[in-house]
């Protein structure tokens, strides 16, 4: 399945999605897509097949565990449990923290954000705020916090494409200006707003901040290098994130593969991030550019992708065994990898 894109506009936002080939109009800018959302009033609208116009937790309420994985389906329930977008930032996104599990559902909320970044587009002068630069206590915090010299105690990465950040909850973190990234996540849009650089939103108001509920959210712990450091070979899967709220692997593809999910108890997301490229999955053949993804179900055994001539493709998934304690399932082993033959 694929599915309607939904825009965003930001205050900070861009138009670099604009050139992937979406149109977004009237819309001054778009700072997110959203690819596939199962958050309420922001549910995914499937675009093809005999299921078009249903949205994503219509269509768990009655494929319940052959969508989603019976082992997820329990967990879930009839809620898609990922929210996946592109993330376009011309401007300083706002410093903020997202709580975890235990303390969102303290507070009233179902869960926590846990999340992940994968660098589409960089410029020169880029930068990722993740984590602390060094230890700090609640009392100093605040005291740089409040002198609005909060930046000087912050871990700060250069970007370049490619990169991958994994944003636990409880970490301090801003996506920088000009950068354009595709953002793994729970499905969650809480969010505490710790600092946003005095800056006024459409209406000329200065955005509300959450400093005091931030505070029992945040990790202190300092961050040495907030970046994801990976391996990877084209055709072969390489892994990029692994917890117990999604799984996500790097395809570089040149050629045609087949991979093998008969073991994964879950749905598969592929989310094109460079190039144009196909998945076919129980006969049926979608195609992808940048910045699309398709959704296969869980009862779907194999996939066949490829590429036209050549793509980058994130695969996401949820792999019952890490919530649940247990090894992986053996599904990005370069043994799953076959080739189909051609260029």
């Amino acid at each position: 399945m694929k599915f309607m894109p939904l825009f965003k506009n930001k205050v900070w936002g861009g138009n670099r999605i604009k050139s992937l080939g979406f149109d977004y109009s009237p819309l001054p800018n778009c700072g997110e897509l959203w690819a596939l959302s199962g958050v309420e009033g922001n549910e995914s609208v499937v675009a093809n097949g005999f299921l078009a116009e249903n949205h994503i937790n219509e269509l768990l309420e009655i494929y319940m565990g052959e969508l989603i994985g019976e082992r997820n389906y329990d967990r879930f329930g009839a809620e898609f449990p990922l929210l996946i977008k592109l993330i376009d930032a011309a401007d300083k996104l706002s410093i903020q923290v997202h709580p975890d599990d235990t303390l969102a559902q303290k507070r009233g909320m179902e869960n926590g954000k846990t999340e992940m970044w994968y660098i589409i587009k960089a410029g020169d002068d880029a930068e990722i705020v993740d984590g602390f630069e060094r230890q700090v206590n609640q009392d100093e915090y605040r005291q740089f916090l409040e002198a609005g010299l909060l930046e000087r105690i912050l871990h700060v990465e250069r970007p370049l494409p490619g990169d991958m950040f994994f944003i636990p909850a409880g970490r301090v973190h801003a996506i920088g200006k000009d950068i354009l990234l595709a953002e793994i996540q729970q499905r969650s849009d809480c969010t505490y707003r710790i600092y946003d650089y005095n800056r006024p939103d459409a209406d000329g108001k200065l955005r509300q901040l959450h400093t005091d509920e931030a505070l029992d959210a945040i990790d202190f712990t300092p961050t040495t290098d907030g970046k994801t450091h990976y391996n990877y070979r084209e055709n072969e899967t390489a892994p990029l994130a692994e917890c117990p709220y999604f799984t996500t692997n790097l395809l570089s593809l040149g050629k045609p593969v087949r991979k093998d999910f008969s073991q994964l108890d879950s749905f598969v997301v592929y989310l094109c991030v460079e190039g144009v490229a196909a998945v076919n999955a129980m006969n049926i053949v979608v195609p992808l550019h940048a910045g699309e993804c398709v959704l296969v179900p869980a009862v779907a055994d194999t996939v066949e992708l490829f590429p036209s001539p050549k793509a980058k493709l994130l695969e996401v998934y949820i792999d019952p065994a890490q919530w649940k304690g247990e090894s992986p399932s053996h599904v990005h082993d370069n043994d799953w990898l076959a080739s189909l033959g051609g260029e």
